[in-house]
């Protein structure tokens, strides 16, 4: 959600009254609250012509959905029934449905890093790993970082191989954090582990805790580590550095070089390389782009690796910083 979004629906929620605003606030995560809460602290006062505005467009909106079926979850157990039978059904229906309940797990999103690390450090790692694979990246970081290091390498190791979770399994996981937690929501169906989530985790490490684990990794099996540090910024995370970053790395590669990989790029980050050229420079970039005939996608990543190479040593000499966590903030 952009800012302007945010201040909407702040605005929103300030006029539906406590009670509605209270039902909204249920069904939303751990960190849509907190946003909003803080879009709403800062609302004091709006125009008459912007409530209108925000009211207008929420019933317009509103109006255009309309409710498929009644139950979303038995109209899918019962297509798949018919079509497949009750045995071949059953697996797929489990796995669709993310194996039942979990709102144990959910409601781990709600409370602080140490709390949680408190909780499950005693687990055996494999377990640990399959909890912080359900929260937010950086508080899966920030949990990790309350471990031991022995046991935050493991976990690393075990989170990175991670393919998948068993629906009995979870149950099972849910049914131990039920005993000490409550409440929660069901958990979107997603891909859960996988070298990306390692990535997207040790990206908030930052500094030497990163490069401990990954050399911890590395130990167990290079080919997995590489393939984690491969992950860790991607040509469109670019859109993540300020504006001195990005012009520092432009002076680093050459036109051709930037054209082909852009053309893999989105809008968004092209705009925001055009931004930290000079106007001429920007304009003949913006005619180079559209007259370049199709390209390779083979080429457009082979550049980006290029350039993303050049990002790393820049990180490397300290010149500029990559986001994420830690004291120095480097991926």
């Amino acid at each position: 959600m952009n800012e302007q979004g945010l201040h909407d629906s702040a605005i929103l929620l300030m006029a539906l009254g406590e009670d509605a605003a209270a039902d909204v606030f249920r069904h939303l995560a751990p960190k849509e609250v907190q946003r909003l809460g803080e879009a709403m602290s800062r609302t004091r006062t709006t125009s008459r012509e912007r409530l209108q505005s925000v009211l207008d467009r929420f019933h317009s909106d509103a109006g255009d959905l309309s409710t498929l079926v009644e139950d979303t979850d038995e109209y899918i157990r019962s297509v798949l029934q018919r079509a497949l039978g009750e045995d071949k059904a059953g697996l797929l229906i489990e796995r669709i449905l993310q194996g039942g309940d979990v709102s144990g797990i959910e409601s781990l999103k709600w409370m602080d890093p140490q709390s949680v690390a408190e909780l499950i450090r005693n687990e055996h790692p494999q377990i640990i790993a399959s909890i912080l694979v359900h929260l937010e990246r950086d508080q899966a970081s920030a949990v990790l970082m309350q471990l031991t290091e022995r046991l935050r390498h493991d976990v690393m190791v075990r989170i990175a191989t991670l393919d998948g979770i068993q629906p009995n399994a979870l149950r099972e996981l849910n049914d131990v954090l039920m005993k000490v937690l409550a409440g929660g929501e069901k958990l979107k169906r997603k891909k859960l582990g996988g070298t990306k989530a390692a990535a997207e985790i040790l990206n908030f490490f930052g500094g030497s805790n990163e490069t401990a684990v990954l050399d911890a990794i590395r130990e167990h099996d290079a080919d997995l580590a590489q393939r984690i540090a491969d992950q860790m910024f991607t040509f469109e995370d670019l859109n993540h550095l300020d504006d001195r970053a990005i012009q520092l790395l432009l002076r680093e590669v050459q036109n051709e070089s930037l054209i082909v990989a852009l053309k893999g790029a989105d809008g968004e980050l092209r705009e925001r390389v055009f931004r930290n050229m000079s106007q001429r420079a920007a304009e003949t970039m913006r005619e180079d782009l559209e007259s370049k005939g199709p390209v390779r996608l083979s080429e457009v990543e082979a550049e980006q690796k290029e350039i993303l190479k050049i990002v790393r040593r820049l990180a490397d000499e300290g010149q500029i910083a990559l986001g994420g966590g830690g004291e120095d903030a480097f991926v």
